[in-house]
């Protein structure tokens, strides 16, 4: 088993150095004062994977206004990465226009999977033919501060969700500017609750369109760009 701390929300996200197919990279450096989504694949030229980056690359403008950075990870070497982007794209494009540009970590060694606890130790069968573990599809949402909000792993029968992974990351930055939390099924633009340490008096001023539903539920309509 891995010796690496686990890693929780809240947690400072592990800085380290990569090779990557945009070139190397120091990874909190690499982050600068953006958010960023790094997301984990068990092997180059695998079929969910293909398709995840290939959605990815589609929905670069929506990652960009909310000034995240994505980067991809996979047990392969820069050489396999490149050609599987070539993959990618062309398979990409009976979707919509497809090119990756954002960076996927050459990690053959698995030695950012294991900082990361990103190996499938229980599982006997997701080996590679030298037997070592792959890694767990996780997502990591990592804020400018290098915090970690949110973490998913999903199993390799299933491709994984970026509308919500996107919606996610609404709610934590709206979070984070306003005082409030969000509902079941919440999506941008619908009504948010107002934070249980918003006092109705405060609420007033700060929502004056708040609601109580109960005293521990307050929702507000919230005009944010």
């Amino acid at each position: 088993m891995s010796d690496a701390p686990r890693l929780r929300l809240g947690s400072v996200a592990p800085d380290f150095e990569a090779e990557t197919t945009a070139g190397p990279i120091k990874f909190h450096d690499w982050i600068g004062t953006s958010w960023a989504v790094l997301f984990s694949h068990p092997g180059d030229f695998t079929p969910v994977c293909t398709t995840e980056l290939g959605e990815v690359a589609r929905r670069a403008p929506d990652f960009e206004k909310r000034n995240v950075k994505v980067i991809g990870l996979s047990a392969n070497g820069l050489e396999d990465h490149h050609k599987w982007v070539a993959d990618i794209n062309e398979y990409g494009a009976k979707f919509g226009p497809t090119d990756v540009q954002f960076p996927i970590i050459a990690d053959p060694d698995r030695k950012i999977s294991t900082l990361y606890d990103m190996l499938d130790y229980q599982d006997a069968t997701n080996v590679d033919n030298k037997g070592l573990p792959f890694t767990v599809r996780t997502v990591f949402v990592i804020d400018p501060k290098k915090i970690i909000r949110l973490t998913v792993s999903y199993p390799a029968s299933t491709g994984r969700n970026f509308d919500e992974i996107i919606r996610v990351i609404d709610s934590l930055q709206i979070g984070d500017k306003k005082r409030v939390t969000t509902p079941v099924n919440w999506k941008k633009g619908d009504d948010v609750i107002v934070h249980p340490s918003v006092t109705n008096e405060e609420a007033k001023t700060l929502f004056p369109e708040f609601t109580i539903h109960k005293p521990y539920l307050r929702t507000t309509p919230l005009h944010v760009e």
